[in-house]
């Protein structure tokens, strides 16, 4: 096993505003395990799907101010998974660095599309029958996902096909991220340094 096999690509972040207080630690190579404390209860959900299915170990302590609303929190837990994932992959020798992902949810049908490219750029297309899954307004999925890609510097596009269920849509998202995160983070042995032909990511 090569020395960039065996480095320990994990991350821990802490982030306190006046808004909100969160600790977050990140292993890429895990076992898809989690620990999750939040005020928001859809988004623990969420994340318990993308760490499972990303096989990651993902611990999150995060409150905040929802007595405004959830969106914050969201954010912030966005912006710190994002920053952990970049200080994780390090230099980024040997990942695969591009993925492509479809993930069926019942009726729905979702995309996620990686390149951890040291660009953020966010495309997303989705429009759902409903603006909220509970207490939970789905306009912050995008807030999410959108900060996640900027502090991790990836480009990120996701897209949902159809579907007629605001939840199903949702969760196929997360549990396409997940998959398509651990493939594009994955070490292929054939490649020697960085995946670019620039030398660098």
């Amino acid at each position: 096993m090569t020395d960039q096999q065996q480095a320990v690509r994990s991350a821990n972040i802490d982030r306190k505003t006046n808004e909100t207080n969160i600790q977050l630690s990140f292993n890429v190579d895990g076992t898809g395990m989690t620990q999750l404390e939040t005020d928001v209860p859809f988004l623990n959900h969420m994340l318990d799907l993308f760490t499972k299915h990303g096989q990651f170990d993902l611990n999150v302590t995060a409150n905040g101010d929802i007595d405004i609303d959830d969106h914050h929190t969201v954010e912030d837990i966005g912006i710190c998974l994002g920053t952990a994932l970049r200080e994780a992959l390090g230099d980024k020798r040997g990942i695969k660095r591009y993925a492509n992902v479809f993930i069926p949810m019942d009726e729905a049908l979702a995309q996620v599309v990686i390149d951890v490219s040291n660009r953020p750029h966010f495309e997303y297309r989705a429009e759902y029958p409903s603006a909220q899954v509970g207490s939970f307004t789905t306009e912050l999925v995008h807030e999410f996902l959108w900060k996640f890609a900027l502090e991790a510097r990836i480009t990120l596009h996701v897209i949902v096909h159809y579907g007629q269920n605001t939840h199903h849509m949702i969760e196929a998202i997360f549990k396409a991220l997940g998959r398509a995160l651990d493939e594009a983070t994955s070490i292929d042995p054939r490649v020697k340094g960085v995946p670019s032909t620039k030398g660098v990511l």
